[in-house]
């Protein structure tokens, strides 16, 4: 048992972890008969256990996710979505991100999007990536209030580059003003082929994204960069909020 010195101690060097370890690892049946090294081994997992769990916790936290509990082992599968199990369970090793790749999540309206997006966006927290979510009209928002400041804009700029993922939901759900495809075109260039980005957007990729963003050479940039770098799943045209808010039939 751990001494009030000792405790203090532990709690100096920001160790205050070890002190709730300690306690629970004294109530393990039978921890009385293993080993110095065995306990302190035992010790140490759990330190690190909680440690992993907290930093998870807040990397979820810090995501602002419009569906913190989202969960890829959660998601409804069904013949009207043109979802699989195996493509889903592939993308939730995060391997997408580790090669710089983003994905487009396209569909229609109430068909998943969002909820796909947080859930990828949840385990890329889990593998201790560094995360956010941010819907488009927020985004353009944001960079509206940030364009007053003579250097607002660009660190707001360093700092969507910065996630490692970015949700963007309701992409190019806006009609965008010229200044606003200049940044999303600066936006672009500084995250391809080092970050991912999701997009849950009601528009596929290629000519429907060319005519939302205005057809100019920023746009064509803009496609062409995610063209070839991206995975598309289609969601299908089933309506989950139909789906999910249905009354239960009776037996």
């Amino acid at each position: 048992m751990l001494n009030e010195e000792t405790k203090r101690k532990l709690r100096l060097m920001n160790l205050g972890g070890f002190i709730d370890a300690s306690e629970d690892l004294r109530r393990e049946p039978g921890i009385e008969n293993l080993s110095f090294d065995e306990r302190f081994q035992m010790l140490t997992d759990s330190v690190y256990q909680r440690y992993f769990n907290d930093k998870v916790d807040r990397l979820i936290r810090a995501a602002k996710l419009r569906f913190p509990r989202a969960d890829v082992h959660d998601i409804y599968y069904d013949p009207s979505r043109k979802l699989k199990r195996a493509t889903m369970a592939e993308f939730s090793t995060c391997e997408y991100i580790s090669e710089n790749r983003s994905v487009v999540l396209q569909g229609y309206a109430s068909s998943g999007k969002t909820y796909i997006g947080c859930a990828l966006a949840k385990e890329a927290c889990r593998n201790m990536y560094k995360t956010k979510y941010i819907r488009l009209p927020d985004l353009l928002m944001e960079y509206s209030e940030k364009s007053i400041d003579p250097y607002g804009k660009d660190k707001m700029l360093r700092r969507y580059a910065g996630y490692k993922v970015l949700v963007i939901d309701e992409w190019l759900s806006n009609d965008l003003s010229k200044s606003e495809v200049e940044f999303l075109f600066e936006l672009s260039e500084r995250r391809f082929d080092c970050t991912s980005t999701i997009f849950c957007t009601l528009y596929k990729l290629g000519e429907d994204w060319l005519k939302r963003l205005g057809r100019g050479t920023q746009a064509e940039s803009i496609v062409e960069r995610f063209r070839h770098n991206s995975y598309v799943i289609e969601m299908g045209d089933a309506n989950m909020r139909e789906i999910f808010e249905a009354p239960k039939r009776k037996p």
